[in-house]
């Protein structure tokens, strides 16, 4: 019998003995589960602990395309939630899931929400996460822009570049830390400069493992290579720790060709007219040939 009829089946019994778990998806890899009973409960392969502290809101559900929202509150805890952890943002848009559980039969039990971490705040020991539900994506803009530059993310489904493919990334290590957002790399060879513009920064080793920023400027520095961040990454990072740099892309037919030879795939339209030829004043010659007016 399915987990969610057998849930049924001990409620309608009349004496129940349920309780509410949560697991943390996180983007790194790293899965996280919580419980309001006073037991561990395990079940999929992760243990839901009991001693964390944490807690949450009853879930706001409904029909049509209404978002369903909740809260989960808690106590930032070292073994569990570390401060440190959300400053970094390796919260930022995790994926969250909630059952109603038998804790006496873990296999009766019923997914009552699924969402991702929208808010997280953080005062005076607590921690205070805002969970979105699977309808909150219908509030993003959707459909094809019309644009010079492609619209597409690099790499995704509708691009179809292989990251992985020569050329398009590479590993190197930290050889020193300038600031908090720029990195002097070691071992990065065969690129031009500003190769990885506009690419992804990567870290895979050390205490920032996981974490991912985008790239600001690429520049040569004799043998080494300096990268310049968007955004200070929020946790340390010392010489020796491994990074992956992903090229960049401009978004131009241009690029699209030259750098991945990927223009059957290009989501742009270079050829729209600019404002200035929107309010162009009506040509003045008598020619009339049909012909290109770029």
């Amino acid at each position: 019998m399915p987990g969610a009829a057998l849930l049924d089946a001990h409620l309608q019994s009349g004496c129940t003995t349920v309780a509410r778990v949560w697991s943390v998806n996180r983007k790194d890899g790293v899965v996280l589960g919580f419980t309001d009973h006073d037991q561990d409960l395990t079940f999929d392969g992760v243990i839901y602990r009991a001693d964390t502290g944490l807690s949450a809101r009853a879930v706001q559900q409904s029909t049509g395309l209404s978002v369903d929202n909740t809260e989960a509150l808690g106590a930032l805890s070292a073994a569990a939630i570390r401060e440190a952890d959300i400053s970094a943002g390796r919260y930022d848009g995790a994926e969250v899931l909630s059952w109603l559980v038998n804790w006496s039969d873990v296999a009766a039990r019923k997914l009552v929400f699924r969402g991702h971490i929208g808010e997280l705040r953080r005062h005076g020991g607590a921690f205070h996460a805002e969970l979105r539900g699977l309808t909150d994506v219908l509030n993003r803009p959707m459909g094809r822009v019309i644009q010079k530059s492609c619209s597409v993310v690099l790499g995704d489904g509708a691009c179809g570049v292989d990251l992985n493919a020569p050329g398009v990334s590479t590993l190197a290590l930290v050889h020193e830390l300038a600031t908090s957002n720029r990195f002097v790399l070691s071992g990065v060879e065969g690129f031009d400069e500003c190769w990885f513009r506009r690419g992804r920064f990567h870290v895979l080793t050390g205490e920032g493992a996981g974490l991912s920023h985008a790239i600001q400027d690429d520049r040569q520095n004799g043998a080494l290579r300096v990268i310049d961040l968007w955004e200070a990454l929020r946790v340390d990072i010392h010489p020796g720790d491994q990074i992956r740099l992903i090229a960049g892309c401009d978004g131009s037919m241009t690029q699209c060709q030259s750098r991945f030879g990927n223009l059957l795939n290009y989501r742009g339209f270079p050829d729209v007219p600019n404002e200035d030829w929107l309010t162009a004043m009506p040509a003045q010659t008598a020619q009339r040939s049909g012909g290109s007016r770029r």
